[in-house]
């Protein structure tokens, strides 16, 4: 795989465990798969398959008691109703899979159900199924939660604290502070691109070295589904990851001359996700100790920024790659709210004293 990208790696990683969950289920579940391969990404199957894996195991156990998995037969699924997938849902709640109890959240819910309407629908409209049975339950309601963030207003700045927490060190524990001096070039830059360009996790973790030009202030990223794209950063990103690049990453020629990655782990290796989670956890709990702020709540925070600036909706959405903009509407829109308050303010109903 040396000679293969990050994506594409990862893409056969998703295939490699998809397979392997496939061979457990019955038969025809493969051909599901084939029929949706090409309107779906490898990690899209990959959660249809734990999610189906999740569904026949519930089946075995508390309908068909007397099947195993790969017994159960199209004919089984079609004689199960609107109650049968009602009582799965509930079972989420709390289930036993390989020996491990799980908890499934409302989205997660959510998103199993959504599996199996696809599921469904690709044998009905094969005339395999005689309905899609699961499009008779309703979704379960899922609650709004508050968008979580670093904040900067005219009391705190989180953002500027998280920044000089990162650079310094402070506040880390003697053993942390023996490894920031080894990798406080690296995480600064890091966290200066996750809160000046919104880039998500995977994005910034599938870096290459020339992915980045700094005669333009820009980069090439992969975005949900593929897609290439560019984005742009101030001058702020440039000046952290330039100082990253030319010191550090240039240090490193070994690493150059066998690893493409921009961000590399202590190993000389692409840096993983779990590491980078862990970093920004790391320095996070220091600055915003109440808050659970993760790397999608960087990129949150860089959303709610731009937003407040532009208070162009549109403009968010495409900076953050969604290609829905209810998407970002549904994230951004409670911001509107201190956008009126300022515009509200902005307005003077009575002529200046110097008029």
């Amino acid at each position: 795989m040396k000679n293969k990208s990050y994506f594409e790696e990862r893409e056969i990683a998703c295939i490699e465990r998809l397979n392997a969950i496939v061979e457990k289920l019955p038969y025809y579940v493969q051909d599901f798969f084939i029929g949706v391969e090409l309107r779906t990404s490898p990690l899209t199957r990959l959660n249809y398959g734990y999610d189906l894996r999740v569904f026949f195991d519930f089946l075995s156990k508390k309908v068909f008691r007397d099947k195993n998995i790969d017994q159960i037969k199209l004919s089984d699924l079609a004689a199960l109703d609107a109650s049968d997938i009602e009582y799965f849902l509930s079972y989420l709640s709390h289930y036993n899979i390989n020996g491990k109890y799980e908890r499934c959240t409302e989205t997660g819910k959510a998103r199993k159900l959504s599996t199996l309407r696809a599921f469904y629908k690709y044998f009905f409209n094969k005339n395999l199924l005689p309905a899609n049975t699961p499009t008779k339950v309703t979704m379960p309601k899922i609650h709004e939660k508050e968008i979580v963030r670093l904040d900067t207003n005219d009391k705190i700045d989180e953002i500027g604290d998280m920044l000089y927490t990162v650079e310094s060190g402070q506040g880390l524990t003697k053993r942390q502070k023996d490894f920031h001096n080894v990798t406080r070039l690296r995480d600064t830059a890091i966290i200066t691109l996750f809160l000046g360009t919104g880039i998500r996790i995977s994005e910034l973790v599938g870096l290459n070295v020339d992915d980045v030009d700094f005669n333009t202030n820009s980069f090439v990223v992969t975005r949900k589904g593929g897609n290439r794209a560019t984005l742009y950063f101030n001058e702020e990103v440039a000046s952290a990851l330039s100082v990253y690049v030319e010191t550090v990453r240039k240090d490193k020629k070994t690493a150059l001359e066998n690893e493409k990655a921009l961000f590399l782990s202590l190993q000389d290796r692409r840096i993983s996700t779990r590491t980078v989670q862990e970093l920004v956890k790391k320095y996070a709990r220091i600055v915003s100790p109440l808050k659970k702020i993760t790397p999608h709540k960087l990129r949150s925070t860089f959303g709610t920024s731009l937003y407040k600036k532009t208070g162009d909706i549109y403009v968010v959405a495409d900076c953050l790659g969604h290609k829905d903009v209810n998407t970002t509407k549904k994230h951004y829109a409670a911001i509107t709210e201190d956008i009126r308050k300022k515009a509200a303010q902005a307005i003077s109903l009575k002529p200046d004293d110097g008029e």
